[in-house]
């Protein structure tokens, strides 16, 4: 039987969860670790003992430290992890506070990107696992305003026609994404509540047609993002610089 691996996952509102990434993890012997930013302390994480940290997204900017002062811990326990090149997973806040971590400037983007809509991928994102989240094989959900320059050595991997720098990789063990792949159908009903201030207030973003849309590509998102998450995983797992605690 395989060792049991942890996975730590910093988590900013309680309905952004792992979503399809949950089920992805417990195939790959994962038990997973949730935490919440604002309650639990952050500052305690051993990083060179935890296996993977995933940091999920929440509606705060990398920029509000003066209000969040978690989100210190977070970027010192990134500059940790990356020193070390271990396996590190950021979803939208979580893919700011990596490039941050990284020296790259975090910053209030020109308009908000919330909604569905196709990926570009760039050679390298073809080559890598983000080929399952291909526009040929599914559109995927942005909820974001806030965007990034590309760090100091990272490999662009994913672009839309708002926002260039929807993902890229950095090293040999982390990833961030600007986007969010892990939502499912019904999870996001969640999110129509948690996030309904922003919804009314962002121009041509209703409730109705988020719902709409989320009917019409949810379900094949659920299925190309298991494949994703499967093959992200597995990347790294095989890597010979993939330690076990």
């Amino acid at each position: 039987m395989k060792d049991t691996k942890n996975a730590v996952v910093i988590r900013h509102l309680a309905f952004e969860d792992l979503g399809t990434l949950a089920d992805a993890l417990k195939q790959q012997n994962y038990a997973v670790n949730y935490l919440e930013a604002g309650v639990d302390n952050l500052a305690k994480i051993d990083s060179e003992k935890t296996d993977l940290l995933i940091i999920l997204g929440g509606p705060i900017g990398v920029y509000d430290e003066p209000d969040y002062p978690f989100l210190s811990d977070e970027l010192t326990l990134l500059e940790n992890r990356l020193k070390a090149d271990l396996p590190t997973l950021g979803i939208c806040l979580g893919s700011q506070l990596i490039a941050r971590a990284l020296g790259a400037s975090v910053y209030a983007g020109s308009g908000k990107e919330i909604g569905w809509s196709k990926l570009e991928l760039t050679q390298e994102g073809i080559n890598s696992p983000l080929a399952d989240l291909s526009p040929e094989n599914t559109s995927v959900l942005h909820w974001h305003g806030d965007t990034f320059d590309l760090p100091v050595g990272a490999t662009l991997l994913a672009s839309t026609s708002k926002y260039k720098n929807q993902a890229f990789s950095w090293g040999k063990n982390c990833l961030a994404l600007q986007f969010h792949p892990e939502v499912t159908t019904i999870g996001l009903e969640r999110w129509f509540i948690g996030h309904a201030a922003e919804i009314s207030t962002t121009s041509d973003v209703t409730v109705t047609k988020l719902r709409q849309d989320t009917a019409i590509y949810g379900e094949k998102l659920e299925v190309c993002a298991n494949q994703f998450w499967q093959s992200w995983l597995s990347e790294f797992e095989s890597s010979k610089e993939f330690r076990l605690s």
